[in-house]
C-alpha cells in the first residue's frame, strides 16, 4: 500500500488500468486517501465523502445493466443480483483486480487491520473512483468504467448471491404465482454423516433434485438447477450438476 502521494508516473499507470484520463487529478488523490493518512479531521481531505457519492453512481450504473441485459427479469430476480454486484466483497474484489490497493494512500495503522477490514477500505476507495470518474468527466464515463468491469459479472450464477432458494421464489411468483415446495425424496448415509435428497416442484413448472448433506443444501441446490436450466443463472464453476 502507497504511504506517500502517488507520483505523476503512477497516476498514469493507474489511469491504463481503469481506461479514463483524469482532467484534474484533485479528487483522484483525494479518493485514494484514507482518513489515516492525513492530519486534517475534515472529510475533504480524505475518501469518504467521494465514497458516499460513488456508491450512489454505482448503483446506478449497475441497475441499467442489469436493466438492459436481462430484459424479461422481474423487479425481485434485478434486486438480488443487484445487491450483490455491488456489495463490499464484489467491489474489494474489483479492487484487487485493478490492483488499486498499491495507490492507497493510508496512515501506518491501516496497514495493520484484518484482513476483513481491508476489503472494506478497498471496496470504499473503489467506490470513491467511481465518484472521482464521475466528477470528473460525467455519467458516461463512469458508466464506461463500471462496464468495464462489472459487465463479466452480471451472469456469474445470481451475480455470486448464496441463495437460490429466495432466487427461485422470486422466479416462480412472477412467471407461474407459485411457490415452491421442497420435499425430501431420499436420506441416505449413517445418522451421523447423512446425505439428503431433495426435490423442489412448483405448480406450472418442472421441478429439479438437489443432493446435500443438509436438507438446506439440498433444496439450495435443487433451486440452483432450476434457475440454471431456466437461463435465470448461468452455471459457475460449482456449477449445477
Amino acid at each position: 500500500m502507497a504511504t506517500a502521494r502517488i507520483s505523476s508516473t503512477k497516476i498514469g499507470d493507474l489511469e491504463r488500468r481503469i481506461g479514463h484520463s483524469f482532467n484534474s487529478y484533485e479528487r483522484l488523490l483525494r479518493a485514494l486517501t484514507h482518513s489515516s493518512a492525513t492530519a486534517r479531521t475534515d472529510t475533504a481531505s480524505n475518501y469518504q465523502r467521494l465514497e458516499f457519492l460513488g456508491d450512489r453512481v454505482l448503483g446506478l450504473c449497475v441497475a441499467e445493466l442489469l436493466f438492459e441485459t436481462f430484459p424479461t427479469s422481474p423487479e425481485g430476480e434485478l434486486a438480488v443480483r443487484s445487491s450483490a454486484l455491488v456489495s463490499g466483497r464484489t467491489c474489494a474484489e474489483i479492487a484487487d483486480e485493478i490492483g488499486l490497493p498499491e495507490f492507497i494512500h493510508a496512515g501506518t495503522d491501516v496497514k495493520h487491520l484484518s484482513s476483513k477490514k481491508m476489503r472494506s477500505v478497498r471496496a470504499d476507495v473503489l467506490e470513491a473512483l467511481i465518484a472521482a470518474i464521475y466528477l470528473d468527466a460525467g455519467l458516461e464515463a463512469a458508466r464506461k468504467f463500471v462496464a468495464r468491469y462489472w459487465q463479466k459479472r452480471l451472469h456469474r450464477a445470481g451475480a455470486g448471491t448464496p441463495d437460490s432458494k429466495t432466487a427461485l421464489q422470486e422466479w416462480t411468483h412472477a412467471n407461474f404465482e407459485a411457490t415452491p415446495v421442497y420435499s425430501v425424496a431420499k436420506r441416505s448415509g449413517p445418522d451421523h454423516e447423512p446425505v439428503f435428497t431433495v426435490e423442489v416442484s412448483f405448480k406450472g413448472g418442472t421441478g429439479e433434485q438437489g443432493v446435500g448433506r443438509s436438507k438446506r443444501a439440498a433444496e439450495q441446490q435443487a433451486a440452483k438447477r432450476v434457475l440454471v436450466r431456466e437461463g435465470v443463472w448461468e452455471s459457475d464453476e460449482g456449477g449445477a450438476s
